[in-house]
């Protein structure tokens, strides 16, 4: 990590308020404990316990490097996909083991969709993109097709930007659009989670303003990770925080990304319970 001078400005952060919320009755959708993540003899990860909450957006913060995307893919089983990647610990979903040997992987993936760092519509046209999850999961009649189509886009409020060009190429649209598109993409097939691995890192201020809207109103209907880079962002539209660091490994001279603190956002910003999210949280390291 590099440092910052103890005489830097102090960053000046405001807390949209939504952590002060009492959800205290949601049910948790996931549950690790130990978590650990391992690609080939390398600990990625090490001990992580989360409980994220139904219908909460939950922000993953922390320097690069820190493993905030390895436990981010951990709840879809993205990490299978990568060579020499394992899982140890425990992963649940609604109380069940995801990396039991029973799960299937796919549906997993169906029930927990994800948006990725850079827009990546599909090279079709704008409804063919909405319309390939359905049709992949059997729904074959138009007016059905349609009506999820619609449905998706005016979610993703892309709906009166788009609706006289359905045919056109996605390719065609901007970059924030796009994004909408994806995360449109994401919900026409119902999942109940939605992931997003730092969804406006590539967008302009205007757009990322439309994808935050966009979330707040969605997460009604869906639970929401985001990682981010953005303190700001998570502080305006997440419930929770979980900041994580590096810290070097005992064994090793490499670093093993770990969980400092996990927290309502409100906590977390202005009165977290460790010395290093302070740190963190007000631009004295990172």
């Amino acid at each position: 990590m590099s440092s910052v001078s103890e005489t830097s400005a102090p960053v000046e952060i405001a807390v949209a308020g939504s952590g002060d919320v009492d959800r205290s009755d949601a049910p948790n959708v996931f549950e690790t404990r130990d978590l650990a993540v391992y690609y080939g003899d390398f600990r990625a990860v090490r001990e992580v316990d989360l409980d994220i909450r139904q219908h909460e957006i939950t922000a993953f913060i922390g320097p690069s490097g820190c493993g905030k995307s390895t436990v981010l893919r951990c709840f879809d089983r993205m990490n299978d996909l990568i060579e020499g990647a394992r899982v140890e610990g425990v992963v649940s979903y609604h109380g069940v083991d995801l990396y039991g040997p029973d799960v299937d992987a796919v549906e997993v993936r169906r029930r927990i969709g994800m948006v990725f760092q850079k827009p990546n519509p599909f090279p079709k046209s704008i409804y063919d993109n909405l319309a390939f999850g359905p049709r992949l999961n059997g729904v074959k009649k138009k007016a059905q097709l349609d009506d999820i189509v619609e449905r998706s886009l005016r979610r993703a409020a892309l709906w009166d930007e788009v609706k006289g060009r359905l045919k056109a190429s996605a390719m065609g649209l901007s970059g924030g659009q796009q994004q909408r598109l994806c995360i449109a993409r994401c919900v026409a097939v119902e999942p109940e989670v939605i992931l997003m691995d730092e969804p406006c890192s590539a967008l302009d201020p205007i757009a990322t303003a439309r994808i935050e809207e966009l979330m707040q109103e969605i997460k009604r209907d869906f639970t929401i990770i985001i990682v981010t880079h953005n303190m700001q962002q998570a502080a305006r539209v997440s419930d929770r925080t979980a900041f994580f660091i590096t810290e070097v490994n005992p064994e090793s001279d490499r670093r093993t990304g770990c969980l400092v603190e996990y927290n309502p956002t409100s906590k977390v910003f202005s009165n977290p319970d460790d010395e290093r999210t302070e740190q963190y949280v007000t631009g004295r390291f990172g």
